[in-house]
C-alpha cells in the first residue's frame, strides 16, 4: 500500500522520523468498530490492538486512535496484527459531546479534508440541524459542503435549495439523488485522489447510498425510511474509511439523532457569518448580540436584514456553547481535584514508607 495515495505527506514524514527511527511503521486507521480497529500500512490491512501504554498515558478516549488517524504500528505481520503505538497530530478533527449527562468529547473522525453535511428533500429538511452540523464541521477545520439528497423526491428543487443555502452561510450546496445520479459527478469533485471526506447526518438522508453510488456498486447496507415522519434507521454501525476508484476516500458514520457540540467558537462565526460581519459595528466590543444596547446585529434583525430564525439559533447555539464550557471548565476543576488528591496519597504512602524503614 502506497501511503501517499492515502494521504500522507512530506509533514507527515518528518514528523514520524522519530518513530521510524523506533523501528515503528506508519498507517492510517480506516476501522474502528467499538476497540476493535482495522489499519492500512506498506503491509497492507492489518487488524490493530492499542499498545497497554497508550492506554494508560491517554487523558481520555478523545486521544486514542480514530478512523483516520495515522498512527505509529509495531506490526506482527505472521499473525496479521498491529499494535498502535502513537497517534500522529490531527490536521482536523470532528467532535462532539458524548450523548447524556457527561461532559466528554466524543471524537468522530480525524484528518478529513472535506465534511458533508446530508440532509433528504423528502420531508425532513431541517434549517436548524443544518446549522448544527455546519458549526461543527467549521470548528473541525474541514470544508463543509452541504448535499441535498432525495432530489427526485422533491416537487420544488429550486425553493428547496434556496432554502438550504440562506441556512447554510456560504457553503456550498449540491443537489443530489443517489438514485438517479443527479449531481453525482459534482460531489464526486469535491473528493479527488488522496483526499478524504467524511459524510455526516441523521439517519436515513442517504449517506451510504450516497456512498455507493460513488463507488459504482453496493458497499453499505441501506434500509428504508419510515413513510409516516421520514425518519430513518441505522444502516451503519461502526465508522470505516473507504477507498474510491478515483483515489479518494471517504467516512461513513452512523446516524446521529442527538448531535451535541463540544467546542464551538469559531465554528459558530463561520455558520452566521452576516452576524459575525456586522460584531464589529456594535458599541460595546464584548457584545452578545442578546439585549445590549447600540448592538448592530439586533438593529439588522429588527430592520429584516437577517432572518428572524437564522438569529434565534445564533442565540441558541451559542448558549449551548457556555453553558458547555462552563461544564467542561467544572469538570478540568473536579478532576485536577482529584488528582491531586491521589498525588497526595501516593506521596504520605511512600514518606510513611520511609520513615517506617
Amino acid at each position: 500500500m502506497d501511503l501517499n495515495s492515502l494521504g500522507w505527506n512530506e509533514a507527515r514524514e518528518r514528523e514520524f522520523a522519530s518513530f521510524r527511527a523506533q523501528g515503528l511503521v506508519a498507517a492510517r486507521v480506516v476501522v474502528e468498530d467499538k476497540h476493535h480497529f482495522t489499519v492500512l500500512s506498506e503491509h497492507g490491512d492489518l487488524a490493530g490492538v492499542v499498545a497497554g501504554r497508550l492506554l494508560h498515558e491517554a487523558t481520555s478516549t478523545a486521544a486514542l486512535p480514530k478512523v483516520g488517524d495515522w498512527v505509529a504500528i509495531a506490526p506482527l505481520l505472521n499473525e496479521r496484527k498491529a499494535v498502535i503505538q502513537q497517534v500522529l497530530s490531527r490536521s482536523t478533527k470532528l467532535s462532539r459531546k458524548v450523548p447524556g449527562r457527561e461532559t466528554e468529547e466524543q471524537v468522530l473522525v480525524t484528518n478529513v479534508d472535506v465534511a458533508f453535511v446530508v440532509q433528504a428533500l423528502d420531508g425532513s429538511f431541517n434549517a436548524r440541524r443544518l446549522q448544527r452540523h455546519l458549526v461543527t464541521v467549521h470548528e473541525s477545520g474541514a470544508i463543509p459542503v452541504v448535499l441535498l439528497n432525495k432530489a427526485d423526491l422533491c416537487e420544488q428543487l429550486d425553493a428547496a435549495a434556496a432554502e438550504a443555502r440562506a441556512a447554510a452561510g456560504g457553503a456550498t450546496v449540491i443537489v443530489v439523488s443517489a438514485l438517479t445520479q443527479m449531481g453525482m459527478a459534482s460531489l464526486e469533485s469535491h473528493v479527488p485522489a488522496a483526499q478524504t471526506a467524511v459524510f455526516i447526518g441523521s439517519s436515513g438522508v442517504g449517506k451510504s447510498s450516497l456512498i455507493n453510488a460513488l463507488y459504482g456498486e453496493d458497499l453499505q447496507h441501506t434500509l428504508e425510511v419510515r413513510e409516516d415522519d421520514h425518519k430513518g434507521r441505522h444502516a451503519t454501525t461502526c465508522r470505516e474509511l473507504i477507498l474510491l476508484r478515483n483515489g479518494g476516500m471517504v467516512i461513513d458514520t452512523p446516524g446521529t439523532r442527538e448531535f451535541h457540540l463540544w467546542t464551538a467558537e469559531e465554528g459558530i462565526n463561520e455558520t452566521f457569518p452576516e452576524i459575525d460581519d456586522l460584531a464589529g459595528k456594535c458599541r460595546f466590543r464584548d457584545c452578545r448580540h442578546m439585549v445590549e444596547k447600540g448592538c448592530a446585529v439586533l438593529a439588522a434583525v429588527t430592520a429584516g436584514s437577517i432572518r428572524r430564525e437564522r438569529y434565534d439559533n445564533y442565540v441558541k447555539l451559542t448558549l449551548e456553547v457556555d453553558q458547555l464550557a462552563s461544564a467542561q471548565n467544572k469538570h478540568a476543576y473536579h478532576e485536577k481535584q482529584r488528582l491531586t488528591r491521589v498525588a497526595q496519597r501516593a506521596f504520605n504512602r511512600l514518606k510513611h514508607g520511609r520513615e517506617d524503614g
